[in-house]
């Protein structure tokens, strides 16, 4: 019998569903706020249970509170994920269709790439041939800051990249409409999109740029963990953002994926 949720579980739930995504420590922080404050059990290492608990509650609802890691910075995050696959979800978004579709199309650009970003002038070049609606530059502009401010897409320098929460709920969508261009990353075994790759023709393996941080930290000659051969890629330190401050944390809203059809490829581009 499934273990039933208590008012810490709603508490934490409930936050989640205001934070939208929230970044390990403080995920750690709010699970002992949450038990401390309405006198349940707390044990430190005990929250991926907790959160399972919410979990069994949240599956009749499509709704899943899922971990995974940022590609820019290797901390490990805790996001709430609608993981329906049901045309209904897809309708329920607040996005037109000609902003998804400009969503897509800015998915194949990132996936397609071989760093794991778009240009903002490539995506305005996408504009021009919207089969559903065209875009102007301005509202196109105007549909991309959107995406970031929901937290599906990054941007920094006009490259833009797949959010940590955009990766995470929309992971099996990427196995399928992609999955001959998606690579695991050989350390940590998420998808790898932002990433460095093998240059031996046999091997070819990615990892992320903070796992390549992680594991060539130390090493005098960095070689390949897989193929041994000599890594030529430059190894960058992965420096650690300041942590959000609570205003602007409690600002944070909740948002929906846009959820682009399943039936849509990267051959298939709209």
């Amino acid at each position: 019998m499934a273990r039933p949720m208590g008012d810490s579980h709603r508490r934490f739930l409930q936050t989640m569903m205001t934070l939208g995504i929230v970044e390990g420590s403080k995920a750690r922080a709010l699970h002992r706020h949450c038990c401390e404050a309405h006198g349940a059990h707390y044990a430190h290492d005990k929250l991926d249970e907790f959160i399972g608990v919410i979990n069994t509650q949240l599956q009749p609802m499509f709704m899943q509170i899922r971990k995974g890691m940022s590609e820019d910075d290797g901390l490990q995050y805790y996001a709430l994920v609608n993981i329906a696959k049901t045309d209904v979800t897809r309708m329920s978004s607040d996005y037109a269709d000609n902003e998804l579709e400009l969503f897509r199309k800015t998915m194949d650009l990132i996936v397609d790439s071989e760093n794991g970003a778009a240009s903002s002038t490539d995506i305005l070049n996408c504009a021009d041939s919207l089969q559903t609606k065209k875009m102007k530059k301005k509202e196109t502009e105007q549909v991309l800051n959107r995406f970031v401010q929901d937290k599906w897409l990054n941007e920094k320098h006009g490259e833009y990249t797949l959010s940590t929460r955009c990766i995470m709920e929309m992971e099996q969508y990427f196995r399928d409409v992609y999955q001959d261009l998606v690579k695991l990353c050989h350390m940590c075994r998420n998808i790898a999109f932002q990433s460095q790759i093998c240059e031996n023709p046999g091997c070819g393996i990615k990892m992320h740029l903070p796992c390549v941080a992680r594991y060539f930290k130390g090493r005098t000659e960095p070689r390949c963990p897989a193929c041994n051969d000599f890594w030529p890629h430059e190894i960058l330190e992965i420096s650690r953002p300041l942590s959000q401050s609570p205003s602007q944390s409690a600002a944070a809203k909740e948002n929906t994926a846009p959820m682009p059809s399943a039936s849509h490829s990267r051959r298939q581009r709209m």
